[in-house]
């Protein structure tokens, strides 16, 4: 049996609102998360189990799913894996009360777009939100082309010789900006500016595994670093 499903449209708004779903045992947190959301503008949907999760929101409809790692029935690393092997690509941003880079880089293998340590900051959260979201809702723009690459910033998609590359939204960013400025140095904290926020409170040292994933999936040698000054997208890989 489903929990009482909350839901707010803001009296304002001209078109639907983004819709979220909150998978969070912890349920004074999970209520008072979608409260806050709600009081946003956002729809909200809460539910405190991982395979009711994995079965809300695999039946579409979710903007944005906010996804704790240790649930009951399912753990949280499982319920993204099993999204994104079934085609979702609804941002995903990942809560845990972890610490370490190893837990996020696990994170970030199974599909989810961002991450963050309880405890954390409401003000923090709803950036990272905003932020997914936000890339999300794009309207088309121009395709960079970088070599081989196609970075495609309207669809959000990357090809490679023709080929998809499937990326997550974290992932994307990350490369969008290096693509943007495509042959100079882009710096860690110029792409922590640009793809993580102002609230990021976390170690600059996440941009290492997100350009580990990027060369995995593009090719080693599309991403230079450059020592103590950042990295470059170059056209050969």
């Amino acid at each position: 049996m489903h929990p009482p499903v909350s839901r707010h449209a803001h009296p304002g708004a001209a078109r639907r609102p983004f819709r979220l779903l909150i998978v969070e045992d912890e349920k004074r947190l999970a209520l008072s998360l979608a409260k806050g959301l709600m009081a946003e503008g956002y729809a909200v949907d809460v539910v405190h189990d991982g395979l009711e999760g994995l079965q809300r929101a695999g039946e579409g409809g979710y903007d944005l799913l906010v996804l704790d790692i240790m649930l009951p029935g399912m753990n949280g690393y499982r319920v993204c894996g099993a999204l994104r092997a079934a085609g979702h690509e609804m941002p995903v941003l990942m809560l845990t009360a972890k610490d370490g880079e190893y837990d996020e880089a696990e994170g970030l293998d199974t599909g989810a777009d961002d991450y963050l340590t309880k405890p954390f900051s409401y003000v923090v959260l709803v950036a990272r939100v905003k932020a997914l979201l936000r890339r999300r809702g794009r309207s088309a723009e121009p395709v960079l082309r970088v070599g081989s690459l196609a970075v495609d910033q309207g669809a959000r998609r990357v090809e490679r010789d023709g080929a998809d590359v499937v990326l997550t939204a974290k992932e994307f960013a990350v490369l969008e900006q290096l693509a943007l400025r495509a042959g100079e140095v882009v710096s860690k904290a110029e792409i922590l500016e640009h793809v993580w926020d102002f609230a990021y409170e976390g170690d600059v040292n996440i941009i290492e595994v997100y350009v580990s994933a990027l060369r995995r999936k593009l090719g080693a040698g599309h991403i230079v670093t450059v020592r103590g000054a950042g990295y470059r997208l170059v056209s050969d890989g």
